[in-house]
């Protein structure tokens, strides 16, 4: 008798919620597959990381090539596939941002940015999003808002959350930042923000507010540090999702899509700031920092973005699943909002009871999807597929959804 699910019961940790009912046996392209024969199309890119789909041809090629010849070192010990990284990424970039540093996880890249951040400036109070998320290390931990900050004791000392734009968003970040001027101790080092927050249920702040954040992170001498793990290479339908704004930010940091899946992040600066950063010796040793297996595996998600030109498909087939996601909200009261860029969208369920069903409905249909509740707002569905993804496979994800949704009603 088969005991995974008592063995899940008996020895693993609940680190989120509980454990969606499936064992999976493998992964091809924008499918998942379980144990028992069925075909799961995947509408979360694995943890909104797999942007080239899953098991992609090329990836797996590098894994095993390179496993073969390098694939780590002690961590002041450099490799070919590290530095053409670093020059790679720097040529996608503004000439600002020119300095790269190899991680693991987008909470790591975000340790390392705020930690930088705070060396630089010889400041140490950092400002967010009230609905950010930026990982459940200590000080991006402490920048999160969205989930995880009760129960744990204090969090690290001078974190400020300010609301995610909406309405009139001009009075409304004038009047946050007059409350953060009254609170702070006078030590503002950083702003660290997501181009479109994502767990904060995919808001997208309007043109123009960016540049207004900027203004107020340069009048009292704070970095600006976007988070671009869910949002950078191409995902948004360009390179960057804060090219639509033009606004450059002090520190960038990437994680989840520079590896497709694989655990590679990166924080970027300029030579400036990095120059500043050493001579005040900045520390970020890692056993993981600067590994070459997959820095090998980057420089091959870079190949594959150019070659087949992925920004312009997330753009042509974020329009194609826009007009579905839009098809569906005029069929279904349910839907109160459909939003998002590119291959990422959030839609939006007016009630969060049926947040849940819907979601189990689209699972026993063939379809994963991930729903954030977000209080005062429902349920909002995350939909990020992989870029690699067909027409006939987002139509498939768009009818089990557009089906999910009929039957809660």
């Amino acid at each position: 008798m088969d005991t995974f699910w008592d063995d899940v019961d008996r020895h693993l940790v609940r680190y989120g919620g509980t454990f969606t009912r499936e064992i999976i046996d493998s992964a091809s392209g924008s499918f998942l597959f379980t144990e028992d024969g069925r075909r799961v199309l995947d509408f979360t890119s694995g943890q909104m990381s797999a942007i080239l789909g899953h098991s992609h041809p090329r990836i797996v090629e590098t894994v095993r090539r390179q496993i073969a010849n390098l694939d780590h070192l002690f961590s002041g010990m450099l490799s070919r596939p590290v530095v053409d990284l670093a020059r790679r990424l720097a040529g996608t970039l503004p000439p600002s941002l020119s300095k790269v540093q190899l991680l693991t996880t987008g909470a790591e890249s975000n340790e390392a940015a705020l930690r930088m951040a705070k060396l630089v400036t010889g400041k140490h109070e950092v400002v967010a999003f009230a609905r950010s998320w930026h990982g459940m290390t200590a000080a991006a931990a402490a920048a999160t808002y969205s989930a995880g900050r009760k129960g744990y004791g204090p969090a690290t000392p001078g974190n400020f959350a300010i609301p995610a734009p909406a309405g009139d968003w001009q009075a409304q970040l004038d009047l946050a930042f007059d409350l953060i001027d009254a609170q702070s101790v006078g030590s503002l080092a950083a702003c660290i923000v997501e181009p479109i927050l994502s767990s904060g249920g995919v808001l997208e702040p309007p043109l123009g507010y960016f540049a207004a954040l900027r203004q107020k992170c340069r009048e009292r001498g704070m970095l600006l540090i976007l988070d671009e793990a869910q949002t950078g290479l191409c995902r948004t339908g360009t390179w960057y999702a804060f090219e639509r704004d033009g606004v450059v930010p002090d520190i960038l940091t990437l994680s989840k899509t520079l590896g497709a899946g694989l655990p590679l992040a990166a924080v970027i600066t300029s030579a400036e700031i990095e120059e500043e950063a050493h001579a005040r010796d900045y520390l970020f040793f890692t056993t993981h920092v600067s590994d070459p297996l997959v820095a090998a595996v980057g420089n091959t998600v870079l190949d594959v973005l150019v070659e087949e030109r992925l920004d312009e498909r997330a753009a042509k087939l974020g329009a194609f699943l826009r007009n579905g996601l839009d098809d569906i909200a005029a069929r279904h009261s349910l839907v109160s909002d459909v939003r998002g860029r590119g291959l990422l969208v959030g839609l939006e369920i007016a009630d969060e009871s049926l947040s849940a069903p819907i979601t189990q409905k689209c699972l026993d249909l063939g379809l994963h999807m991930n729903i954030v509740q977000i209080p005062g707002m429902g349920g909002v569905f995350r939909i990020a597929p992989p870029l690699t993804a067909s027409e006939e496979e987002l139509a498939l994800g768009l009818s089990i959804l557009d089906e999910a949704i009929g039957a809660a009603c």
